[in-house]
């Protein structure tokens, strides 16, 4: 199995790594360039976008993490994190990773008192997905090479918004997979570094 990585700079990487056990995975908290270099893979979690990207900045890890992720390393963004793998936000910038072209908007469901849930139709998976969104961002643009997987209607704008995306080797989510009992979105990026991991989800 691979050793997974959670990148432990800020944020719910704990849920993360609790997931990736019952999967029967290593999972290990990454804050150094050479803790990075140890692993097949990668989550960044949901947090403070801010904060991490500052975080990141102070410890050096902007580089290693770009350089890794461009090399090939699988890697989940899930909510924050997908702030940070995207090469643009719709607010005030940012430092941000640049591997995932995309435009992504904070909070933009609302604030924490209007968090909810939903279930999505994820292409790909044989069943709906039960997603909990928690001052979740959505993604107002894509770039060429970028795969929709699942969206979210929002009935203010009247619009559809991506809120599941991958590009080859980056996978990136709105909502918290790590706590629910749903582990498919944990399989899919096991399975981007052993293909055959999980044939049906």
């Amino acid at each position: 199995m691979p050793r997974v990585g959670a990148l432990a700079l800020q944020g719910d990487f704990r849920e993360h790594l609790a997931m990736i056990a019952e999967l029967g995975a290593e999972g290990v908290e990454v804050r150094t360039p050479e803790e990075l270099d140890g692993i097949d893979c990668l989550i960044i979690p949901g947090g403070e976008s801010t904060a991490i990207a500052r975080l990141a900045v102070r410890y050096e890890m902007m580089e290693p993490l770009r350089n890794r992720i461009l090399d090939g390393m699988p890697v989940l963004g899930t909510c924050a994190g997908m702030i940070f793998l995207g090469t643009a936000t719709t607010g005030k910038p940012q430092p941000q990773l640049g591997v995932l072209d995309v435009a992504v908007a904070r909070n933009a469901f609302g604030r924490q008192q209007e968090s909810f849930e939903a279930n999505l139709d994820v292409k790909g998976f044989d069943r709906p997905m039960r997603a909990v969104f928690i001052r979740a961002p959505w993604i107002e643009s894509v770039g060429p090479g970028v795969d929709v997987l699942a969206t979210v209607f929002d009935p203010v704008s009247g619009r559809e918004f991506p809120v599941f995306v991958r590009a080859g080797n980056v996978l990136a989510i709105s909502f918290h997979p790590e706590l629910t009992n749903d582990a498919r979105v944990h399989e899919l990026l096991l399975s981007l570094v052993a293909p055959g991991i999980d044939e049906e989800r």
